[in-house]
C-alpha cells in the first residue's frame, strides 16, 4: 500500500540548511525488520515512522532508527515528526502541547506559532553528569591537543546518548578545529560514548553558542545538528550556573556550517530544570512510499 512519506530539513527555515530526515507518516504493517530496511533504503541520519496513539494522552507514536539500528530517542527526528505529523492534520496540539509515545516514553513537545514561522520544541530526557575529566587527562588528551578551552571542564553527559562535552576559547578556534578522527573514535569505543561535542561563547547577535559534534563511533562523521546532544549541553550549563542571561534560560546555537548547513537550534531549560530543544522545520519531498508490509 502506498504510504504517506516525507523527507524534511530540520532546524532549519530553508531547504539544505539543517538536518535531513525521513518520515513514514503511515507505518501501520510494518515490522521492525521492514522499518530497518526503509532507514538503510533511506540513508540519512535518522527515518521515523508514525503509529496511531495507543492512549488517550498521546497525539501519536513514534520508532526512531538510524541506517543501523533503531535508537531510544533523538532530538531531530522528535521535532521533525511532529512538524509533519501537523502538516499531514495527523494531531492537534492540545493546550499548545503534541505527546509522542516512543520507546523513551511519552515526551510532550511544544508548539508555538503556525505556518512557516512554527517551531516546535520536545522535552528532552534527563540528562546526567557521568564523569568531569581533567583538562589535561590522558583519555582527552588526543581528541583536543592543541585547541585552547574555555572555562568548564569537560564532561561525559549521557541524555539517551553519551558525549563527551569540551568548551573552547573561543568561535573562531572551534570553526577552524580540524577533528583528529581515529583520536575522536578511541575516545567513543573507549568510553562507550557518540564522541567529542565542542562548543564556544559567540558574540553574534542571532546565536549565544556555536557548537560541533564529531561522532566517532560506530561511523565517523559530523553531525549537521543534534538536538539531543544540544539538550545535554543545556543540562551541564544549567548544573553549572552557566546558563546564558536571557530570561527563562532561552538561547540559540548555531550549528553545521563546517558540513555545509546552517542550523539554529533553540534551547530553554524551564523552572523545572526540565530541557527543551527544537527549532523550524521545512519539507522538502512529499509523496508516497511504496514498501510492504507484514
Amino acid at each position: 500500500m502506498p504510504r504517506r512519506y516525507v523527507q524534511l530539513d530540520v532546524f532549519a527555515s530553508r531547504p539544505g540548511a539543517g538536518n535531513p530526515l525521513a518520515v513514514v507518516l503511515d507505518a501501520t504493517g510494518l515490522d521492525d525488520a521492514a522499518m530497518q530496511a526503509i532507514a538503510r533504503w533511506t540513508r540519512l541520519p535518522e527515518t521515523t515512522f508514525v503509529f496511531p496513539a495507543q492512549s488517550g494522552d498521546a497525539s501519536y507514536g513514534i520508532r526512531i532508527f538510524s541506517p543501523r539500528r533503531e535508537v531510544p530517542f533523538a532530538g531531530h527526528p522528535s521535532v521533525g515528526t511532529a512538524h509533519a505529523v501537523l502538516d499531514a492534520g495527523l494531531a492537534t496540539p492540545r493546550d499548545g502541547l503534541l505527546v509522542q509515545d516512543g520507546i523513551a516514553g511519552k515526551l510532550p513537545l511544544k508548539v508555538v506559532g503556525d505556518g512557516a514561522a512554527r517551531t516546535v520544541a520536545v522535552r528532552t530526557p534527563r540528562a546526567r553528569v557521568e564523569d568531569i575529566a581533567s583538562p589535561g587527562g590522558a583519555r582527552l588528551r588526543a581528541a583536543l591537543a592543541g585547541l585552547p578551552l574555555g572555562a568548564l571542564p569537560p564532561v561525559l553527559m549521557d541524555g539517551g546518548r553519551r558525549w563527551w562535552l569540551a568548551e573552547l576559547a573561543d568561535e573562531a578556534h572551534l570553526r577552524a578545529m580540524q577533528p583528529d578522527w581515529d583520536a575522536i573514535a578511541a575516545l567513543a569505543e573507549a568510553t562507550d560514548s557518540m564522541g567529542l561535542f565542542v562548543y564556544a561563547r559567540s558574540s553574534d547577535p542571532v546565536y549565544y553558542f556555536a557548537v560541533r559534534a564529531f561522532v566517532g563511533a560506530p561511523a565517523r562523521f559530523e553531525d549537521a545538528a543534534s538536538g539531543a546532544a544540544n539538550a545535554t549541553l543545556a543540562a551541564w550549563l544549567a548544573e553549572r550556573g552557566a546558563l546564558p542571561g536571557e530570561p527563562g534560560g532561552f538561547y540559540r546555537v548555531s550549528q553545521g556550517r563546517e558540513v555545509g548547513h546552517d542550523a539554529i537550534i533553540e534551547l530553554q531549560v524551564d523552572a523545572e530544570g526540565e530541557v527543551w530543544s527544537g527549532g523550524r522545520a521545512v519539507a522538502v519531498v512529499t509523496g508516497n512510499l511504496d514498501w510492504p508490509g507484514a
